[in-house]
C-alpha cells in the first residue's frame, strides 16, 4: 500500500479530524471559562464539555466562582496612640455567575495576587482609619462594629470589582505588652476592688444578722423572765392565800373542839424547825429557842393569821 498516494488524498480528513478534537475543552465546576478572540471577550463559557474555534478563539481565564478565604494580620494605631494588633479571616467570593460580573472579574486585575494586594489594602485601611477614632479602652468592645463598618466600606469597592464580602471575622485583638500589663493590673485592682466590697457588705450582713440575733434573744429572754417572775409572784400569793385559809379553818374546827389554837401554832413552829433541819443543807441558822423567843414567834405567827384571814374575808 503506498501511504503517500493516501496520504495526499486523505490528508483533509486528518485535518478535520484533529481540528475537530483541539475544538473540545472542559471547564472544571466551580470555574467558569472566558473565551477571547484574538485577545479580545469574546463570550463565557459554563461548566463542562465545550467547542471553541480552532486556532482563532482561545481559553483567557477560568474564574473560580467557589468561596475563598485569607488570612489577614496588620497594625493600627487608636486616637490615643496606642498599637493595636488585629488578626483576622476574610471570605469572598465573586457576586454571580452572569457575564457582566463574570468579565469584571476577569479583566479588572492582571492576577490573582494583584486583586489580593487591593482587597487586603482596602480592608486594613478601613479597619485603620475606624480605630484611629477610637480610644484603647473602647476597641476591645467594637468587635462587631468594626465587622459592620468594613463590610459597609468594602462591599462598595468589591462591587465594581465583581466580588462581593461573605464575612469578616476578627479573631484576635491585642497590644503592646505594656498596655497588656497595665490592663492585668487594672482588672486584678478592680477584681481586689470588687472582692473588698462584697466582702464587706458579707460583714455587714452576718453582723446585723448577729446583733438582730442577739437582740432577738434578750427581748425573748426578758419576756420570759416577766413572765416568769408574774408566775412566781400568782404562785406565792395563791399560797399565802391557801395557807391563810387553811389555817383559819384549822382554827375553827379548834374553837368547835372546844381546843386551844395555840396548838396550831405551835405546830407550824415545830415544823418549820424541823424544815430548817431538814433542808439546811449544813448551813448554821440560828433561832431563838427560849420560852420567851418562841411565845415572841407565836404571837407574830398568830398575828399574821388574823391578818391573812381578814384579808380572805373581805
Amino acid at each position: 500500500m503506498n501511504y503517500a498516494n493516501w496520504f495526499s488524498q486523505y490528508w483533509w480528513i486528518i485535518v478535520v479530524v484533529i481540528g475537530f478534537f483541539g475544538s473540545l475543552f472542559t471547564i472544571n465546576q466551580g470555574y467558569i471559562g472566558v473565551i477571547t478572540m484574538f485577545g479580545k471577550y469574546r463570550r463565557i463559557v459554563r461548566p463542562g464539555l465545550n467547542i471553541k474555534i480552532p486556532i482563532l478563539e482561545s481559553v483567557a481565564k477560568r474564574v473560580s466562582i467557589q468561596n475563598r478565604s485569607v488570612e489577614l494580620e496588620f497594625q493600627a494605631v487608636t486616637l490615643d496612640q496606642a498599637n493595636v494588633y488585629f488578626k483576622s479571616m476574610l471570605l469572598y467570593s465573586v457576586q454571580n455567575a452572569d457575564e457582566e460580573t463574570i468579565k469584571k472579574v476577569a479583566f479588572k486585575f492582571i492576577a490573582d495576587r494583584d486583586l489580593m494586594q487591593a482587597l487586603i489594602k482596602t480592608i486594613e485601611g478601613n479597619i485603620r482609619s475606624f480605630v484611629a477614632t477610637k480610644r484603647q479602652a473602647e476597641v476591645l468592645g467594637l468587635r462587631r462594629e468594626i465587622v459592620q463598618y468594613v463590610k459597609v466600606e468594602v462591599d462598595l469597592s468589591l462591587e465594581e470589582w465583581g466580588y462581593h464580602l461573605q464575612d469578616l471575622q476578627i479573631n484576635d485583638i491585642t497590644f503592646d505588652k505594656v498596655i497588656l500589663d497595665s490592663m492585668s493590673k487594672v482588672v486584678a485592682s478592680n477584681n481586689l476592688k470588687a472582692a473588698a466590697e462584697n466582702e464587706g457588705q458579707a460583714l455587714l450582713i452576718t453582723k446585723t444578722k448577729s446583733a438582730e440575733a442577739d437582740g432577738n434573744a434578750t427581748k425573748i429572754a426578758a419576756e420570759a423572765e416577766k413572765e416568769a417572775a408574774r408566775l412566781r409572784g400568782q404562785g406565792v400569793a395563791l399560797f399565802r392565800q391557801e395557807v391563810a385559809k387553811g389555817m383559819s379553818e384549822a382554827a375553827e374546827q379548834m374553837k368547835q373542839a372546844n381546843l386551844d389554837t395555840n396548838v396550831i401554832l405551835f405546830s407550824m413552829w415545830t415544823e418549820a424547825i424541823k424544815n430548817f433541819a431538814e433542808y439546811g443543807k449544813g448551813n448554821v441558822i440560828f433561832l431563838d429557842g427560849s420560852p420567851d423567843g418562841m411565845e415572841m414567834t407565836m404571837k407574830q405567827i398568830q398575828a399574821l393569821m388574823v391578818k391573812q384571814a381578814g384579808t380572805t374575808k373581805g
